[in-house]
């Protein structure tokens, strides 16, 4: 048996006056005439054959027909809108595993994810604390962020940033213990979140290779190197992405106006099928969508950048990483 259902736009017509209580504003949401709109509303009447406003004061409310045609009405026109939203944003909800540098995930990207978990309150997130690129091939992940040199074969992949790197230190300390050139790193404890590369890379820069140096402390991580720094227990090197809201909120200090380039950068890296799963581009564009925003806020914390020589990969920005 074939429902007999009202011509659409008149209830469109019907369900924005009767929530307005006024053909004007039912107009101008729908961009129309009022006389469009109140003739709209004839037509069901008369489609009806029942009375569905009637006028108090100035503004229309509806009769009790028109009061119990209205719920169906609205959540009607509410479902329509949330398929299409569905259909239209079909990544809008389910899981989503990935992981991440720790330095990165702790300090950059659980502070922003407040607002990811806004624009996406249906999807789930599944995060895990890693900088190893084998997680790349598991099939638990659908995404990681890696700090390295790009070189990993057979993956989507795509530079997500570069990144600066500079001492860093809690302003107590330095308040304490003065560092106002770059010989009075011989009074600090150099804090490493490598195996001394990247402090090497940075005395290089500087030409304080032959600086003295006092006691040295080893983590597995920039996390852990930069929590010991906050802690007060030495000078870490940070860097401009994940360093910048410590930086920003004055929990760390930048004592020196020099820069270098990491040695590495940041990517974004999956299997090639992952690519164009919908909630993989949905967290991949709001990453670099935040990250510019990020940028934007951000004043270099160094006055001056010391270049040095880099062996560069080429950017993988294909289905085969080519």
């Amino acid at each position: 048996m074939t429902k007999r259902l009202p011509p659409l736009n008149p209830l469109r017509a019907f369900e924005a006056t009767a929530r307005h209580g006024s053909l004007s504003k039912a107009a101008a949401e729908l961009n129309v005439t009022h006389g469009a709109v109140s003739h709209q509303i004839k037509a069901l009447e008369q489609s009806l054959g029942i009375k569905l406003f009637e006028r108090a004061g100035l503004r229309l409310k509806t009769t009790p027909h028109g009061a119990e045609l209205l719920p169906a009405v609205s959540s009607a026109f509410d479902g329509i809108a949330a398929a299409t939203q569905r259909l239209t944003r079909p990544a809008s909800s389910g899981a989503l595993s990935l992981s991440c540098v720790p330095a990165l995930l702790s300090l950059w990207l659980i502070p922003r994810l407040g607002d990811f978990m806004a624009q996406y309150p249906d999807i789930r997130l599944r995060l895990t604390a890693s900088n190893d690129p084998a997680n790349i091939r598991s099939p638990e992940l659908y995404l990681c962020l890696l700090y390295g040199d790009g070189s990993w074969s057979d993956c989507w992949m795509r530079k997500w940033s570069g990144l600066e790197l500079f001492p860093v230190v809690s302003p107590t300390l330095v308040n304490n213990r003065p560092l106002r050139t770059i010989r009075d790193l011989a009074d600090h404890v150099l804090l490493h979140g490598d195996d001394g590369r990247e402090w090497h890379t940075w005395l290089t820069a500087a030409d304080a290779l032959d600086l003295e140096r006092g006691r040295r402390h080893r983590f597995d991580d920039a996390h852990l190197s930069i929590g010991a720094a906050l802690h007060g227990h030495g000078v870490a090197l940070g860097d401009s992405v994940t360093a910048s809201d410590l930086l920003a909120r004055g929990q760390l200090v930048a004592p020196f106006g020099l820069s270098v380039p990491a040695v590495y950068d940041f990517y974004i890296a999956c299997r090639n099928e992952m690519r164009a799963a919908p909630i993989v581009q949905v967290f991949t564009e709001w990453l670099f969508a935040e990250k510019a925003k990020s940028s934007g806020r951000l004043a270099n914390p160094v006055t001056s950048r010391i270049g040095t020589r880099r062996r560069r990969q080429p950017e993988k920005d294909g289905a085969t990483g080519g």
